[in-house]
């Protein structure tokens, strides 16, 4: 078994240590297409090792997307102690939970033994969001995020009103630039909240977003506001 981690370093993939760093500094780990899901199911490995042995289990939510179809059917053979793990989903779409829109059938098809905790898309938007925020802990040990070409994530969108939300820990929204347009999605607060965050980015047209929202202090890139908010971010990419 690998061992933990020194105080004051960071796990990569296959258990190599980086430095720790300062909130807001990225660490980009560059995967070739052969090794993004290795280096995905190493990390969480590591990940979850270390909130069970802190506070006796891990809470982590999970993205949809080319991320989730990629690397998540590797995740699903990690060594993971499946029964102290939950996983959260960071957007929804408002849509039946077997619609081929739906997170929650591509992330139960992908990690069938997870405890994976589903948005009620039978309610009302707004009522589905207050109704996901009541079973989220206070504090999430591990969020993923994909990100669009435009930089945005879950389903928050540039220049949408909801990045301005500073009260509601998941809200919904019935404008979304890409459809389906009704969705439940994290807001900033409770994205840049988590203990550590990873970008799960995948293809060489979110290139240009990617470096922006790292390198660009006064970006307003949905990305780039969440990496400079979150304490700890790692991007896992593949340019």
């Amino acid at each position: 078994m690998t061992p933990s981690p020194s105080k004051g370093e960071r796990v990569g993939v296959r258990g190599r240590t980086s430095p720790a760093l300062e909130p807001g500094q990225p660490l980009t780990l560059a995967l070739s297409p052969l090794a993004q899901g290795e280096g995905i199911t190493s990390a969480m490995e590591h990940a979850s090792r270390n909130a069970i042995t802190a506070r006796g289990r891990f809470t982590c939510a999970l993205t949809g997307g080319s991320a989730a179809t990629t690397l998540y059917p590797r995740l699903s053979t990690a060594d993971l102690d499946w029964s102290r793990i939950d996983f959260f989903l960071s957007d929804e779409r408002c849509v039946p939970l077997d619609h081929p829109d739906s997170n929650y059938r591509v992330l139960r098809a992908a990690l069938p033994r997870a405890r994976l905790h589903a948005v009620n898309t039978s309610l009302p938007p707004a009522q589905a969001a207050a109704d996901y925020a009541g079973q989220l802990p206070d504090q999430l040990d591990l969020i993923h995020l994909g990100m669009g070409p435009d930089g945005h994530v879950a389903s928050l969108f540039p220049g949408h009103a909801l990045l301005h939300e500073t009260q509601l820990r998941v809200a919904a929204l019935t404008d979304s630039p890409k459809p389906p347009s009704a969705r439940v999605t994290f807001t900033l607060p409770t994205l840049t909240s988590a203990r550590e965050l990873w970008f799960l980015v995948l293809g060489a047209a979110k290139r240009p977003a990617a470096d922006e929202a790292r390198n660009d202090p006064h970006s307003l890139l949905p990305a780039a506001l969440v990496q400079r908010g979150a304490a700890h971010t790692t991007w896992f990419t593949d340019f």
